[in-house]
């Protein structure tokens, strides 16, 4: 008999996900461009309403955010009975992932894909596979390959993050079609809104179409509701039943369903914060290009920076030599060693001041690396 309680084979393998950096030491208030939060923040419509119930804490939440469902069920012209809602995408995914994976089955995700994909295969004892992509994209044709009996869930973020690549919808649906019945294709388009390209379905086709897909969405992103932990997917009415067979009877606030209803109902908020991210993404690119950084492109909000000696070949210890850099000005950008991109550092698109301290600073350190050489 063992001398302590022992977890689950899988459980101990799990690196614990590990947020951006929020302080710097001697820093009174640091730029933070770690974790792709919003530029411009909440809506004041859903800052109001969240104030609005510091009186009914004592209170219950409505358990099946049926308001908040009925407003996404209208915005996006879906079905909301096949909308469950949940605390962040993140406890979705998980929800997802412990219902229908387990002991001796695979979970397929991109290698560059976002770290709660292998976090959840692990803690319901399933596979987690990495499968290589394809110029830091999401590769179709090498995922199917490795789809076998054992592949029970493949996770795609579209968007992906930290990469800030896409595929196209007819990539996504020849994903799906080679795909066998059984296997759940979950969707992650926590970056959606952001998108503006015209080849470019979050999801939304896929699920009205078939059983076995899923997607989920964020309020965290762009509508700025991050610290509520707010997040919803959509799917076939079968797997909605069992996402509200296993998850919490109360696990979205009464604040962060408040909340989140009047981001939804503030149009005029969602379209400046839109409007923004497409003037100063590209503009960040810009600047970034011309201090000689190699970019992934991104249609999100955030950019995906190689460090190095050259503008061709980046290495761990430039972006790490860069991160101490940007922090000595006040500045935090993101690792990426855990993606399996050390080389790189992922920045999020703050505000205009912001966004020109990152540029100032990039451009000295690469102007100090030139002298040093």
């Amino acid at each position: 008999m063992a001398e302590r309680p022992v977890p689950r084979p899988g459980i101990l393998e799990i690196s614990p996900y590990i947020g951006g950096e929020a302080q710097i030491a001697g820093k009174e208030k640091p730029i933070r461009l770690a974790s792709n939060e919003s530029a411009l923040g909440p809506s004041a419509k859903a800052i109001a309403a969240y104030k609005a119930l510091a009186g009914e804490i004592h209170r219950y939440p409505e358990g099946g955010c049926v308001a908040l469902r009925t407003a996404l069920g209208k915005i996006h012209g879906i079905d909301p009975a096949r909308i469950v809602c949940g605390a962040g995408s993140d406890e979705l995914i998980g929800l997802l992932t412990r219902a229908y994976a387990g002991p001796g089955d695979e979970v397929i995700y991109g290698r560059h894909g976002f770290l709660m994909y292998p976090i959840a295969a692990l803690s319901a004892g399933a596979t987690p596979v990495a499968v290589p992509e394809k110029d830091l994209t999401f590769d179709v044709d090498a995922t199917l390959k490795r789809v076998n009996a054992k592949t029970k869930i493949v996770f795609i973020a579209n968007p992906n993050n930290p990469t800030g690549t896409y595929i196209s919808r007819g990539e996504l649906k020849r994903l799906h079609a080679g795909l066998p019945p059984a296997v759940l294709l979950v969707i992650d388009a926590a970056y959606a809104e952001f998108v503006s390209r015209n080849d470019y379905e979050p999801g939304i086709e896929l699920v009205n179409e078939s059983s076995n897909v899923a997607m989920t969405r964020t309020f965290s992103k762009i509508y700025a509701l991050a610290a509520l932990r707010l997040g919803w997917a959509f799917c076939s009415a079968d797997v909605a039943g069992v996402l509200n067979r296993v998850r919490n009877p109360f696990n979205v606030s009464a604040a962060a369903q408040a909340a989140g209803l009047a981001a939804l109902e503030d149009a005029a908020a969602l379209g400046r914060a839109r409007e923004h991210n497409d003037t100063w993404r590209p503009w960040l690119e810009r600047e970034l290009k011309s201090a000689g950084l190699e970019l992934s492109p991104s249609v999100a909000n955030f950019v995906l920076a190689r460090f190095g000696p050259d503008s061709k070949g980046g290495d761990a210890k430039g972006a790490d030599a860069a991160l101490a850099f940007l922090q000595s000005r006040g500045i935090i950008a993101r690792r990426m060693a855990a993606y399996g991109l050390p080389e790189y550092l992922r920045i999020t698109i703050g505000t205009e001041s912001e966004m020109r301290a990152v540029a100032a600073a990039v451009q000295e350190w690469t102007k100090a690396k030139r002298r040093a050489s």
